[in-house]
């Protein structure tokens, strides 16, 4: 039995869009998921943060691992990055973030799902959207309804 989950794809440190591009490479490759689908790759500016622009994307997976083990092999891959965590909001390398798992909703001490802020932002919102226009998050309803409060949100696609 497989579930669904969409990962945001960030970076603003050294090779940013190398990183989010090994990253994809690397959900593609890792046991227990099938890389469905991943969308375009965006240029965000830092919310609540400083440093270089991001660089994002969000990828849909099919999944076997539950929510806590794909945590852990998303922080597996941030490692691999040499993802450090200063403090809260700190540029980073590379950040992967499991923002929907099924419609499940997820409390626990590691992880919150769907991701808390997701449809406050437009780095994560937008490239959602584009992968599954519909798409309901568990809890608010469709995502599509957020897409106005977002839009004065600094994003563009990267050629």
């Amino acid at each position: 039995m497989s579930t669904t989950a969409y990962i945001g794809i960030g970076a603003n440190l050294g090779d940013a869009r190398a990183n989010v591009a090994d990253a994809i490479e690397r959900l593609r490759r890792l046991d227990g998921c099938a890389l469905q689908a991943v969308s375009r790759l965006y240029r965000t500016a830092p919310i609540d943060s400083s440093g270089d622009d991001y660089i994002n994307a969000v990828a849909r997976v099919a999944t076997a691992l539950d929510a806590e083990a794909l945590l852990q092999a998303l922080h597996g891959i941030e490692q691999a990055h040499g993802r450090e965590r200063p403090y809260r909001n700190a540029p980073r390398t590379l950040d992967l973030d499991l923002l929907l798992y099924g419609d499940a909703r997820i409390a626990s001490a590691t992880l919150t799902v769907p991701h808390p802020r997701l449809h406050q932002r437009a780095f994560v919102l937008v490239p959602l959207l584009e992968l599954a226009p519909a798409i309901a998050l568990p809890g608010l309803g469709p995502a599509r309804q957020f897409a106005a409060a977002v839009a004065d949100q600094d994003i563009s696609v990267l050629n």
